[in-house]
């Protein structure tokens, strides 16, 4: 070793929060700091027991100590992961001398008390509200002429912890904002002297929504009393990292006690998040454009990022860069528009205040007639496109799926501009007009917001920018659809569609490795990881990390790890069924009375294996699958059969309680859905997985299609399936079978159902398993199962 590795080891070891690490942990570490030195990327593989949690932030950690980065960002879909984290940096803490200050990030709607209690109106968003309250308190702080003022309160006593704002030219007045806030507090005349509560805290304030008095708007508006007492502490939090367990803070800790000190817990996040060594938070802060102003002060080209999960970046990204206008908000841009426009017949006065505040964003009443006009075409157009394609695609109503649908605007083999667009070019709605939409949806919602005092919150400026985007975004990457959402109602509004569905306008992404590969870009480095990356190299086509490796002006080296199962292989038997592959074509239809040959061979495989020793879980391509194999087990075994179904989070928690609870069960679902990733199944809860055929989605999806099409451009005609479709499928039946074994003293069976995941067979999908699946895995027929697992568990 040399003295730079052992120099490097020895710091590493002072932040690691165990005595000794596991097998691969200590490479993972010191390959994770490598790459961060070099501002670089390092994509590993590696399965449950790889400690690659602990490992991230070690290397994170180091890197800190060593002032490479300024702070670590950390990534994650999955809460259970989350939480992991927040266990970790605890551990690494408990015994530092210098901990790293951490702070676990949640959304608006889960830490605004006026959201969580109910008391916005039903029709309007936490969102929303908050932002036009927060816009409303900041008017009514504002210092005055003789600017701020001093009533005797310091502002040590009021704040724990508060960002390196200048606050020279701040532009509030501290001691009028708290005026403001206790104005809000029970009058000490009142009888009701109850107050707002919340996350098992009672705050300062009346448990309504409070006005101002009239000393600082003769109008009384609403306002928001905790955001009031943030200004009031100039912009700074009461609470600092103390108030979690070893400097880690989560909401559990910030919320009750910003509710308590009544000031804004989403402000307090925010403070923490700004002065934090590790930022905890999940893909929405990282990768959608929405939520990513909230850290965009605090991460940058000085930050390790750690995306934990990272085989779903592609899916989870492609999903928040996918844009959606239903028809209700459709309706209601056009209302707000409508609303405006006829405001300004109400008399001369009043139209020539309207204009001239339209003005301030360079726009006319006349492009709001006009916006006013193409939303009503819009809505016209789209109710009758979809009563025309669904009376040519089906044979009367009686026809019409129960289920979502997808009515394509384009051929999604060809890149060329979508229906909407061709006639709305034909209506004479010209480029220009499409990109000064977003301008006038943004005219007419402060318009709206400024003078509204009804209840209803507008759309209209996201509604506009999304059709701005709809002109401007290229065809081959964005997909543009329209999707039925199957929501039958008796009380349709208007067409006999509507009765059954919800239409929506799509712009569906199909390649998210540009947007993946640009965020990585403006980061310093770090780590992306799973359990399931491999084939590696084709995620790092697909999520653009070759890119940015290649990239001409400023390329990032990447490095790869992949890691073997820690756990000793005699504990665990690891078999592929080489049965008929269990295609649609090949399986047919999921009856009772389908008894196909395929079928058949099938059947005898199922009882097989819930049969077996202990809990058992039997893993479809998809529910329908799933519903059809849990009625034929019923009756096939004297276990009780549990299953699962696309569902609620409650209802989904429900199923996986009672399978853990009592003796032997077989859960069946979908290695699709939630119960198959980001689900511990530690110790006696899990004996066995059984993967049945490759879980591909419905290859002939309109979206699917076009996602094929983008990526035969990038990666070429050769690969588009297997990047696009194949690999992630493969990916979903690796997660699945992780669920089983995850201790070193567990023992479980693994099993790949279908020949496709043997070697040589046709349309084979063993060359997308791991190293280790592939070297590990025993092929057999399905005559040999039921003897090989009486000899494993004897």
């Amino acid at each position: 070793m040399s003295d730079a590795d052992a120099d490097t080891e020895a710091a590493w070891r002072e932040r690691f929060g165990f005595a000794e690490p596991y097998d691969n942990q200590a490479d993972a570490i010191e390959a994770a700091i490598d790459a961060g030195r070099e501002n670089g990327y390092l994509a590993m593989e590696g399965p449950c027991g790889t400690g690659k949690t602990m490992a991230s932030l070690t290397a994170a950690a180091t890197l800190l100590d060593r002032g490479v980065y300024e702070n670590v960002l950390v990534v994650t879909p999955v809460k259970q992961q989350l939480r992991q984290f927040v266990e970790d940096l605890r551990t690494m803490n408990a015994d530092s001398d210098d901990p790293l200050r951490s702070v676990a990030l949640v959304g608006k709607r889960d830490l605004c008390p006026y959201g969580r209690e109910g008391v916005f109106p039903a029709d309007v968003g936490t969102h929303e509200r908050c932002e036009d309250l927060r816009e409303t308190t900041a008017n009514l702080v504002e210092a005055g002429s003789e600017g701020s003022r001093h009533d005797g309160e310091e502002m040590a006593d009021l704040t724990a912890i508060r960002t390196d704002e200048d606050l020279e030219d701040a532009w509030w007045d501290p001691v009028r904002a708290r005026d403001l806030a206790k104005s809000a507090r029970p009058g000490r005349e009142s009888i009701d002297q109850s107050t707002l509560e919340t996350a098992g805290a009672s705050s300062p304030y009346v448990p309504v929504q409070p006005s101002a008095p009239a000393e600082f708007d003769e109008d009384e508006p609403l306002f928001c009393p905790f955001e009031s007492d943030w200004y009031g502490r100039n912009r700074g939090s009461p609470i600092d990292f103390s108030a979690g367990e070893d400097a880690v803070v989560t909401s559990d800790e910030f919320l009750p006690a910003a509710v308590e000190a009544g000031t804004c817990p989403h402000r307090v996040q925010s403070v923490l998040l700004g002065e934090a060594d590790v930022i905890v938070g999940n893909y929405n802060h990282l990768f959608d454009p929405q939520s990513r102003p909230l850290i965009e002060g605090a991460v940058g080209e000085d930050t390790f990022v750690i995306v934990d999960e990272a085989h779903r970046v592609e899916e989870r990204v492609r999903d928040l860069l996918s844009d959606r206008v239903g028809e209700q908000s459709l309706r209601r841009a056009r209302n707000d528009v409508s609303e405006l426009v006829a405001r300004a017949t109400q008399s001369e006065g009043a139209k020539e205040e309207l204009a001239a505040h339209l003005a301030d964003f360079d726009v006319t009443l006349d492009d709001v007639r006009r916006a006013r006009d193409f939303y009503d075409d819009v809505a016209a157009w789209l109710a009758g496109e979809v009563g025309e394609r669904l009376e040519a695609e089906f044979d009367g109503r009686r026809a019409w799926p129960e289920r979502d649908v997808e009515l394509p605007l384009r051929d999604p083999s060809v890149d060329e501009p979508d229906d909407l667009t061709r006639w709305a070019e034909r209506e004479g709605y010209t480029g220009d007009f499409w990109r000064r939409l977003v301008h006038v949806g943004m005219a007419v919602e402060d318009v709206l917001e400024e003078e509204e005092e009804a209840e209803r919150a507008t759309v209209v400026g996201a509604v506009s920018r999304t059709f701005t985007n709809w002109w401007e975004r290229d065809h081959a990457t964005y997909f543009r659809e329209i999707e039925l959402e199957h929501a039958p109602t008796e009380a349709p509004s208007g067409e006999p569609w509507e009765a059954q569905y919800t239409a929506g306008l799509v712009m569906y992404n199909c390649m998210p490795g540009d947007a993946v590969r640009d965020v990585l870009a403006g980061l310093g480095g770090g780590v992306l990881m799973s359990a399931t990356l491999e084939p590696i190299g084709v995620f790092r086509e697909v999520v653009g990390l070759d890119a940015l490796e290649n990239d001409p002006e400023e390329p990032r080296p990447v490095t790869e790890r992949t890691y073997d199962l820690p756990f000793p292989e005699e504990n665990r038997a690891s078999w592929t069924v080489a049965a008929t592959p269990f295609t649609a074509r090949n399986r047919g239809e999921p009856t009772s009375e389908n008894g196909n040959a395929t079928r058949e061979q099938y059947r005898y495989v199922l009882r097989t294996v819930a049969r077996s020793h202990g809990n058992v879980m039997v893993c479809m391509p998809n529910y329908r699958e799933a519903a059809w194999a849990g009625d034929y087990l019923a009756d096939a075994t004297e276990k009780d059969v549990l299953v699962d179904a696309s569902s609620s989070d409650g209802e989904t928690e429900r199923l996986k309680r009672e399978f853990f609870r009592g003796p032997g069960k077989v859960l069946v679902t979908s290695t699709r859905g939630t119960l198959t990733e980001g689900v511990d199944y530690d110790g006696d809860k899990l004996h066995c997985c059984a993967v049945v055929g490759v879980p591909l989605v419905n290859v002939a999806s309109p979206r699917v299609r076009a996602v094929r099409r983008a990526y035969a451009d990038a990666f070429g005609e050769e690969n588009a399936f297997a990047y696009a479709l194949t690999v992630p499928a493969v990916r979903r039946s690796r997660q699945a079978i992780g669920r089983v074994v995850r201790g070193r003293e567990e023992r479980g069976v693994r099993v790949f159902v279908g020949e496709r995941y043997t070697e040589d067979a046709p349309r084979s999908v063993y060359e997308y398993l791991g190293p280790e699946e592939r070297a590990e895995f025993v092929r057999m027929t399905p005559e040999f199962l039921g003897p090989q697992f009486e000899r494993f568990w004897d």
